[in-house]
């Protein structure tokens, strides 16, 4: 399905009613001070970057790929950086084929004509059910995440620690034969995923590991033992560690 954008006034009412909810959370002069950060900071940082960093790169998987840079969610500053270029190349390799992407992530930097799930998103074009029941009339060869799965459970109302686990089996449940599932989670976020993982309890066929190793976002593949303990927003901003897990169906 075709993925459309949010018309200017609803992206001004979800500014506002986000900036009336930081004020009451953290005070007016934060958001005075996060107000000039967008407006002024963040283009000229975002122009910087496009001049003088637009050819760095990293590794992943024994590829090479350039960081991403991109004015939405200031992606040279954090994970998606790293992220993007990863799951949109393997994104590719699908077209023509049924694909999901769980989180509404790479609409905001691409064209997609994939199926998007998102609970929380409202927006034309994206499925809003819960990704523990949702059940498509067809199954698919390829289902992406981003950054999302760790927030399932963890930030909602009433708080279920274990519900990413029924969602990975759900999502295992709607591939097809052969299809592949792909999922991105920084750690440090939900300490109760990161506890599954280091006991092995998501069982991924495959699982890299990437960890920011510099203030200005430089990112390096690595193993698990490297970053299953580190921290999120420490030593730097956002994550400081990257799984990139992949389950492979039969």
């Amino acid at each position: 399905m075709k993925m459309a954008k949010y018309t200017d006034s609803k992206k001004t009412r979800n500014l506002l009613s986000r900036a009336k909810e930081l004020s009451k959370e953290k005070g007016f002069f934060y958001v005075v001070r996060a107000g000039f950060r967008r407006a002024f900071i963040n283009p000229l940082s975002y122009r910087y970057c496009k001049y003088f960093k637009s050819d760095r790169t990293f590794t992943f998987g024994g590829d090479t790929y350039r960081y991403f840079i991109h004015k939405y969610n200031t992606t040279w500053r954090n994970e998606r950086a790293v992220e993007l270029p990863i799951i949109w190349k393997i994104v590719k390799k699908y077209q023509g084929k049924r694909i999901l992407e769980v989180g509404n992530v790479l609409s905001h930097y691409f064209h997609v004509d994939h199926d998007i799930l998102d609970k929380y998103e409202r927006s034309e074009g994206v499925i809003n059910q819960d990704v523990v029941d949702f059940q498509p009339s067809e199954k698919y060869d390829l289902i992406v995440s981003i950054s999302t799965l760790e927030h399932v459970g963890w930030d909602e109302t009433p708080r279920e620690p274990l519900k990413i686990l029924r969602a990975i089996k759900n999502l295992k449940s709607i591939l097809a034969p052969k299809g592949k599932l792909v999922i991105t989670l920084p750690l440090g976020h939900n300490s109760v995923l990161d506890e599954l993982l280091r006991k092995g309890k998501i069982q991924f066929t495959r699982m890299y590991c990437l960890k920011r190793i510099s203030r200005d976002n430089l990112w390096v593949e690595t193993n698990w033992k490297d970053i299953e303990h580190v921290q999120y927003d420490s030593p730097f901003n956002n994550a400081n560690g990257l799984v990139i897990g992949i389950i492979d169906k039969k």
